[in-house]
Parts: C-alpha cells; sequence; structure tokens
C-alpha cells in the first residue's frame, strides 16, 4: 500500500518549544500551552495516538509525509482583514443569492471561531485556519506557489506519546497525544515552519470566487 502513496499530508500535532514564533495561546488557569486540547496535546493526534504513531514510525511512509502542526496554522490568523475579504461587498451583484449564502456561510464560520479563540485561548487577533492548509500543500510546486518554509529541506523523526489515558484528569492523562521531534538525517517528516500568509489567503479567495462560478447558472 505505502508504494502506491505519491504523498501524504496531515493537519495535526504541535511541537512547541520555539519551533516557530506562533502564538500558541494560553488557558486561564494553566499557563502558556502548545495544544489545542490538552496542554501537550492538538486534538486530531490525541483521538488516537497509536495510529498517528503507526505512520510516523513506518520510514517509508514518513518520507512522503507533510505534518502541518499547530506551530504553522497558528501563523494563519483569519483577522478582520481577512474576514472582511472573504465576506466579499454585499451590495454586490451575485448571479444566485446561494453566491451571497457562500460567503456569508464562511464568514459566519470564522466569525465563530473567532470568539471561541479568542475566549478560551485568548488568541484576539483572529482564528487559525487548519485543515486548508493542509489541503493547500497540494499546490507544492506548482505555479500557484504559496511557499511553504521548510528551511530547506528539514527533516524529522516523529514520536508520538501514548502513555496516558484519554481523562479529564491531567494526573491521568499525563502527556498522551503529544507530538516529540527529533532531526532526521535522511528520510523524516515534513514540517513547515512557515508559510507565504498573504498568498495563502488570496488562495482562499481565489477558491471562494471559483465556488462562485460553479453554482452560478
Amino acid at each position: 500500500m505505502v508504494q502506491k502513496i505519491k504523498g501524504l499530508s496531515i493537519m495535526g500535532g504541535a511541537i512547541g518549544n520555539g519551533f516557530t514564533d506562533a502564538p500558541m495561546g494560553h488557558v486561564r488557569g494553566e499557563g502558556e500551552r502548545f495544544g489545542n486540547y490538552t496542554r501537550y496535546a492538538e486534538f486530531n493526534i490525541y483521538c488516537d495516538p497509536e495510529a498517528a504513531r503507526s505512520i510516523f514510525s513506518n520510514p517509508k511512509l514518513a518520507a512522503k509525509t507533510t505534518l502541518i502542526t499547530l506551530d504553522l496554522t497558528h501563523q494563519v490568523l483569519a483577522n478582520l482583514e481577512v474576514q472582511q475579504l472573504l465576506a466579499g461587498d454585499p451590495l454586490a451583484p451575485r448571479s444566485t443569492p446561494y453566491c451571497l449564502n457562500l460567503r456569508q456561510l464562511f464568514h459566519q464560520i470564522l466569525v465563530f471561531f473567532a470568539h471561541t479563540y479568542r475566549d478560551v485561548f485568548g488568541l484576539s487577533k483572529g482564528p487559525p485556519l487548519h485543515d486548508p492548509l493542509a489541503v493547500a500543500t497540494l499546490l507544492d510546486g506548482l505555479s500557484e506557489v504559496i511557499g511553504f518554509d521548510d528551511r530547506g529541506g528539514e527533516r524529522w523523526h516523529v514520536n508520538v506519546v501514548t502513555d496516558g489515558l484519554h481523562s479529564d484528569l491531567d494526573s491521568e492523562r499525563g502527556e498522551v497525544g503529544r507530538t516529540v521531534i527529533t532531526k532526521a538525517e535522511e528520510g523524516g517528516v515534513r514540517i513547515p515552519r512557515g508559510v507565504d500568509v498573504h498568498r495563502f489567503w488570496e488562495l482562499v479567495e481565489q477558491c471562494m470566487q471559483r465556488a462562485e462560478q460553479a453554482i452560478s447558472p
């Protein structure tokens, strides 16, 4: 099966410890953190750490994998300017009401998460965008390059902590789901540290325009 896979892009994990300068947020009573579900773990990896470990521990599959962590997604914040861009001009002529509804829905989702990230994690500039960044890696090497920065080809061994329980108690949960990295001399997972944020939002807006065209009569 692995030999049939050209590439694998995963949104998940959080490195922390200064891997990037992204604002990771904090929760009242906990202080600084880099996970978004626990202090140490990102939600997707936390849900099934054994499955995640099985991917990263397979050297052939790891070498084909790009991991988009919170350390990157938290650099791509949908601030007020971005929200207004994607909402579009409500007075602009639309070929169908579905076009306007599409942008309204997307805008409402961003606003909802903006409030959540502000109230829960103290991120007031806007919510980060996660999964679309993992999809955007498909454009690597094409003319619409977004500029993922892996520092000239850095690769990493990724270990996922599986010790601990899925529990509300820190004493039982420990660091389960945490992603721990070490530098790989060869092979290893690609974990970009940066991206051309402006270009990324331009691409999202282009996708919105194409979606509008697709639902127009």
